[in-house]
């Protein structure tokens, strides 16, 4: 397994590498453990599958929380749906909107992925204390959260 020695301090450019790197990394062994038990799924349908797993929702939540823009999810509904994955209902109230589940397979498709995503989780944290595990979430959160935060 390559490591890379420690960062004396770290730059701004540094710090956002290493963070690119850290989510490419998880990318790419959540797309391996899926090929590995037979998923053919890309981490983008696996976020989307995780998100409907929690309910419906719309395709603009579904955009955000895979950070795709909305046509790209559309198409990637497509696929999910053509493999009887999901369905697309329309809202009763707004003829315009849709409202996206999973369907029977599209669960039990969930239940089997969640179990890669705790997998790579595990992998990714391996080593780590609980507190470890907790205190890089905290610090993470703080990042996220400084550059996320609206000005007054």
């Amino acid at each position: 397994m390559k490591t890379t020695p420690p960062l004396a301090a770290c730059s701004g450019s540094t710090l956002g590498l290493l963070i690119r790197q850290v989510r490419d990394g998880i990318w790419a062994q959540m797309e391996r453990e899926l090929a590995q038990v037979g998923h053919d799924l890309t981490f983008s349908q696996y976020i989307a599958i995780k998100k409907l797993a929690g309910g419906t929702a719309s395709v603009t939540d579904l955009a955000r929380a895979a950070e795709l823009n909305p046509g790209a999810m559309t198409r990637l509904l497509d696929k999910l749906e053509a493999r009887g994955l999901v369905a697309r209902v329309a809202d009763p109230s707004d003829r315009r909107a849709l409202h996206i589940h999973l369907t029977e397979a599209g669960m039990a498709i969930w239940r089997d992925v969640d179990q890669c995503g705790a997998r790579v989780r595990e992998r990714a944290m391996s080593g780590m204390s609980d507190s470890e595990r907790e205190f890089l979430t905290r610090l993470l959160e703080r990042v996220r959260d400084n550059l996320t935060l609206t000005e007054d």
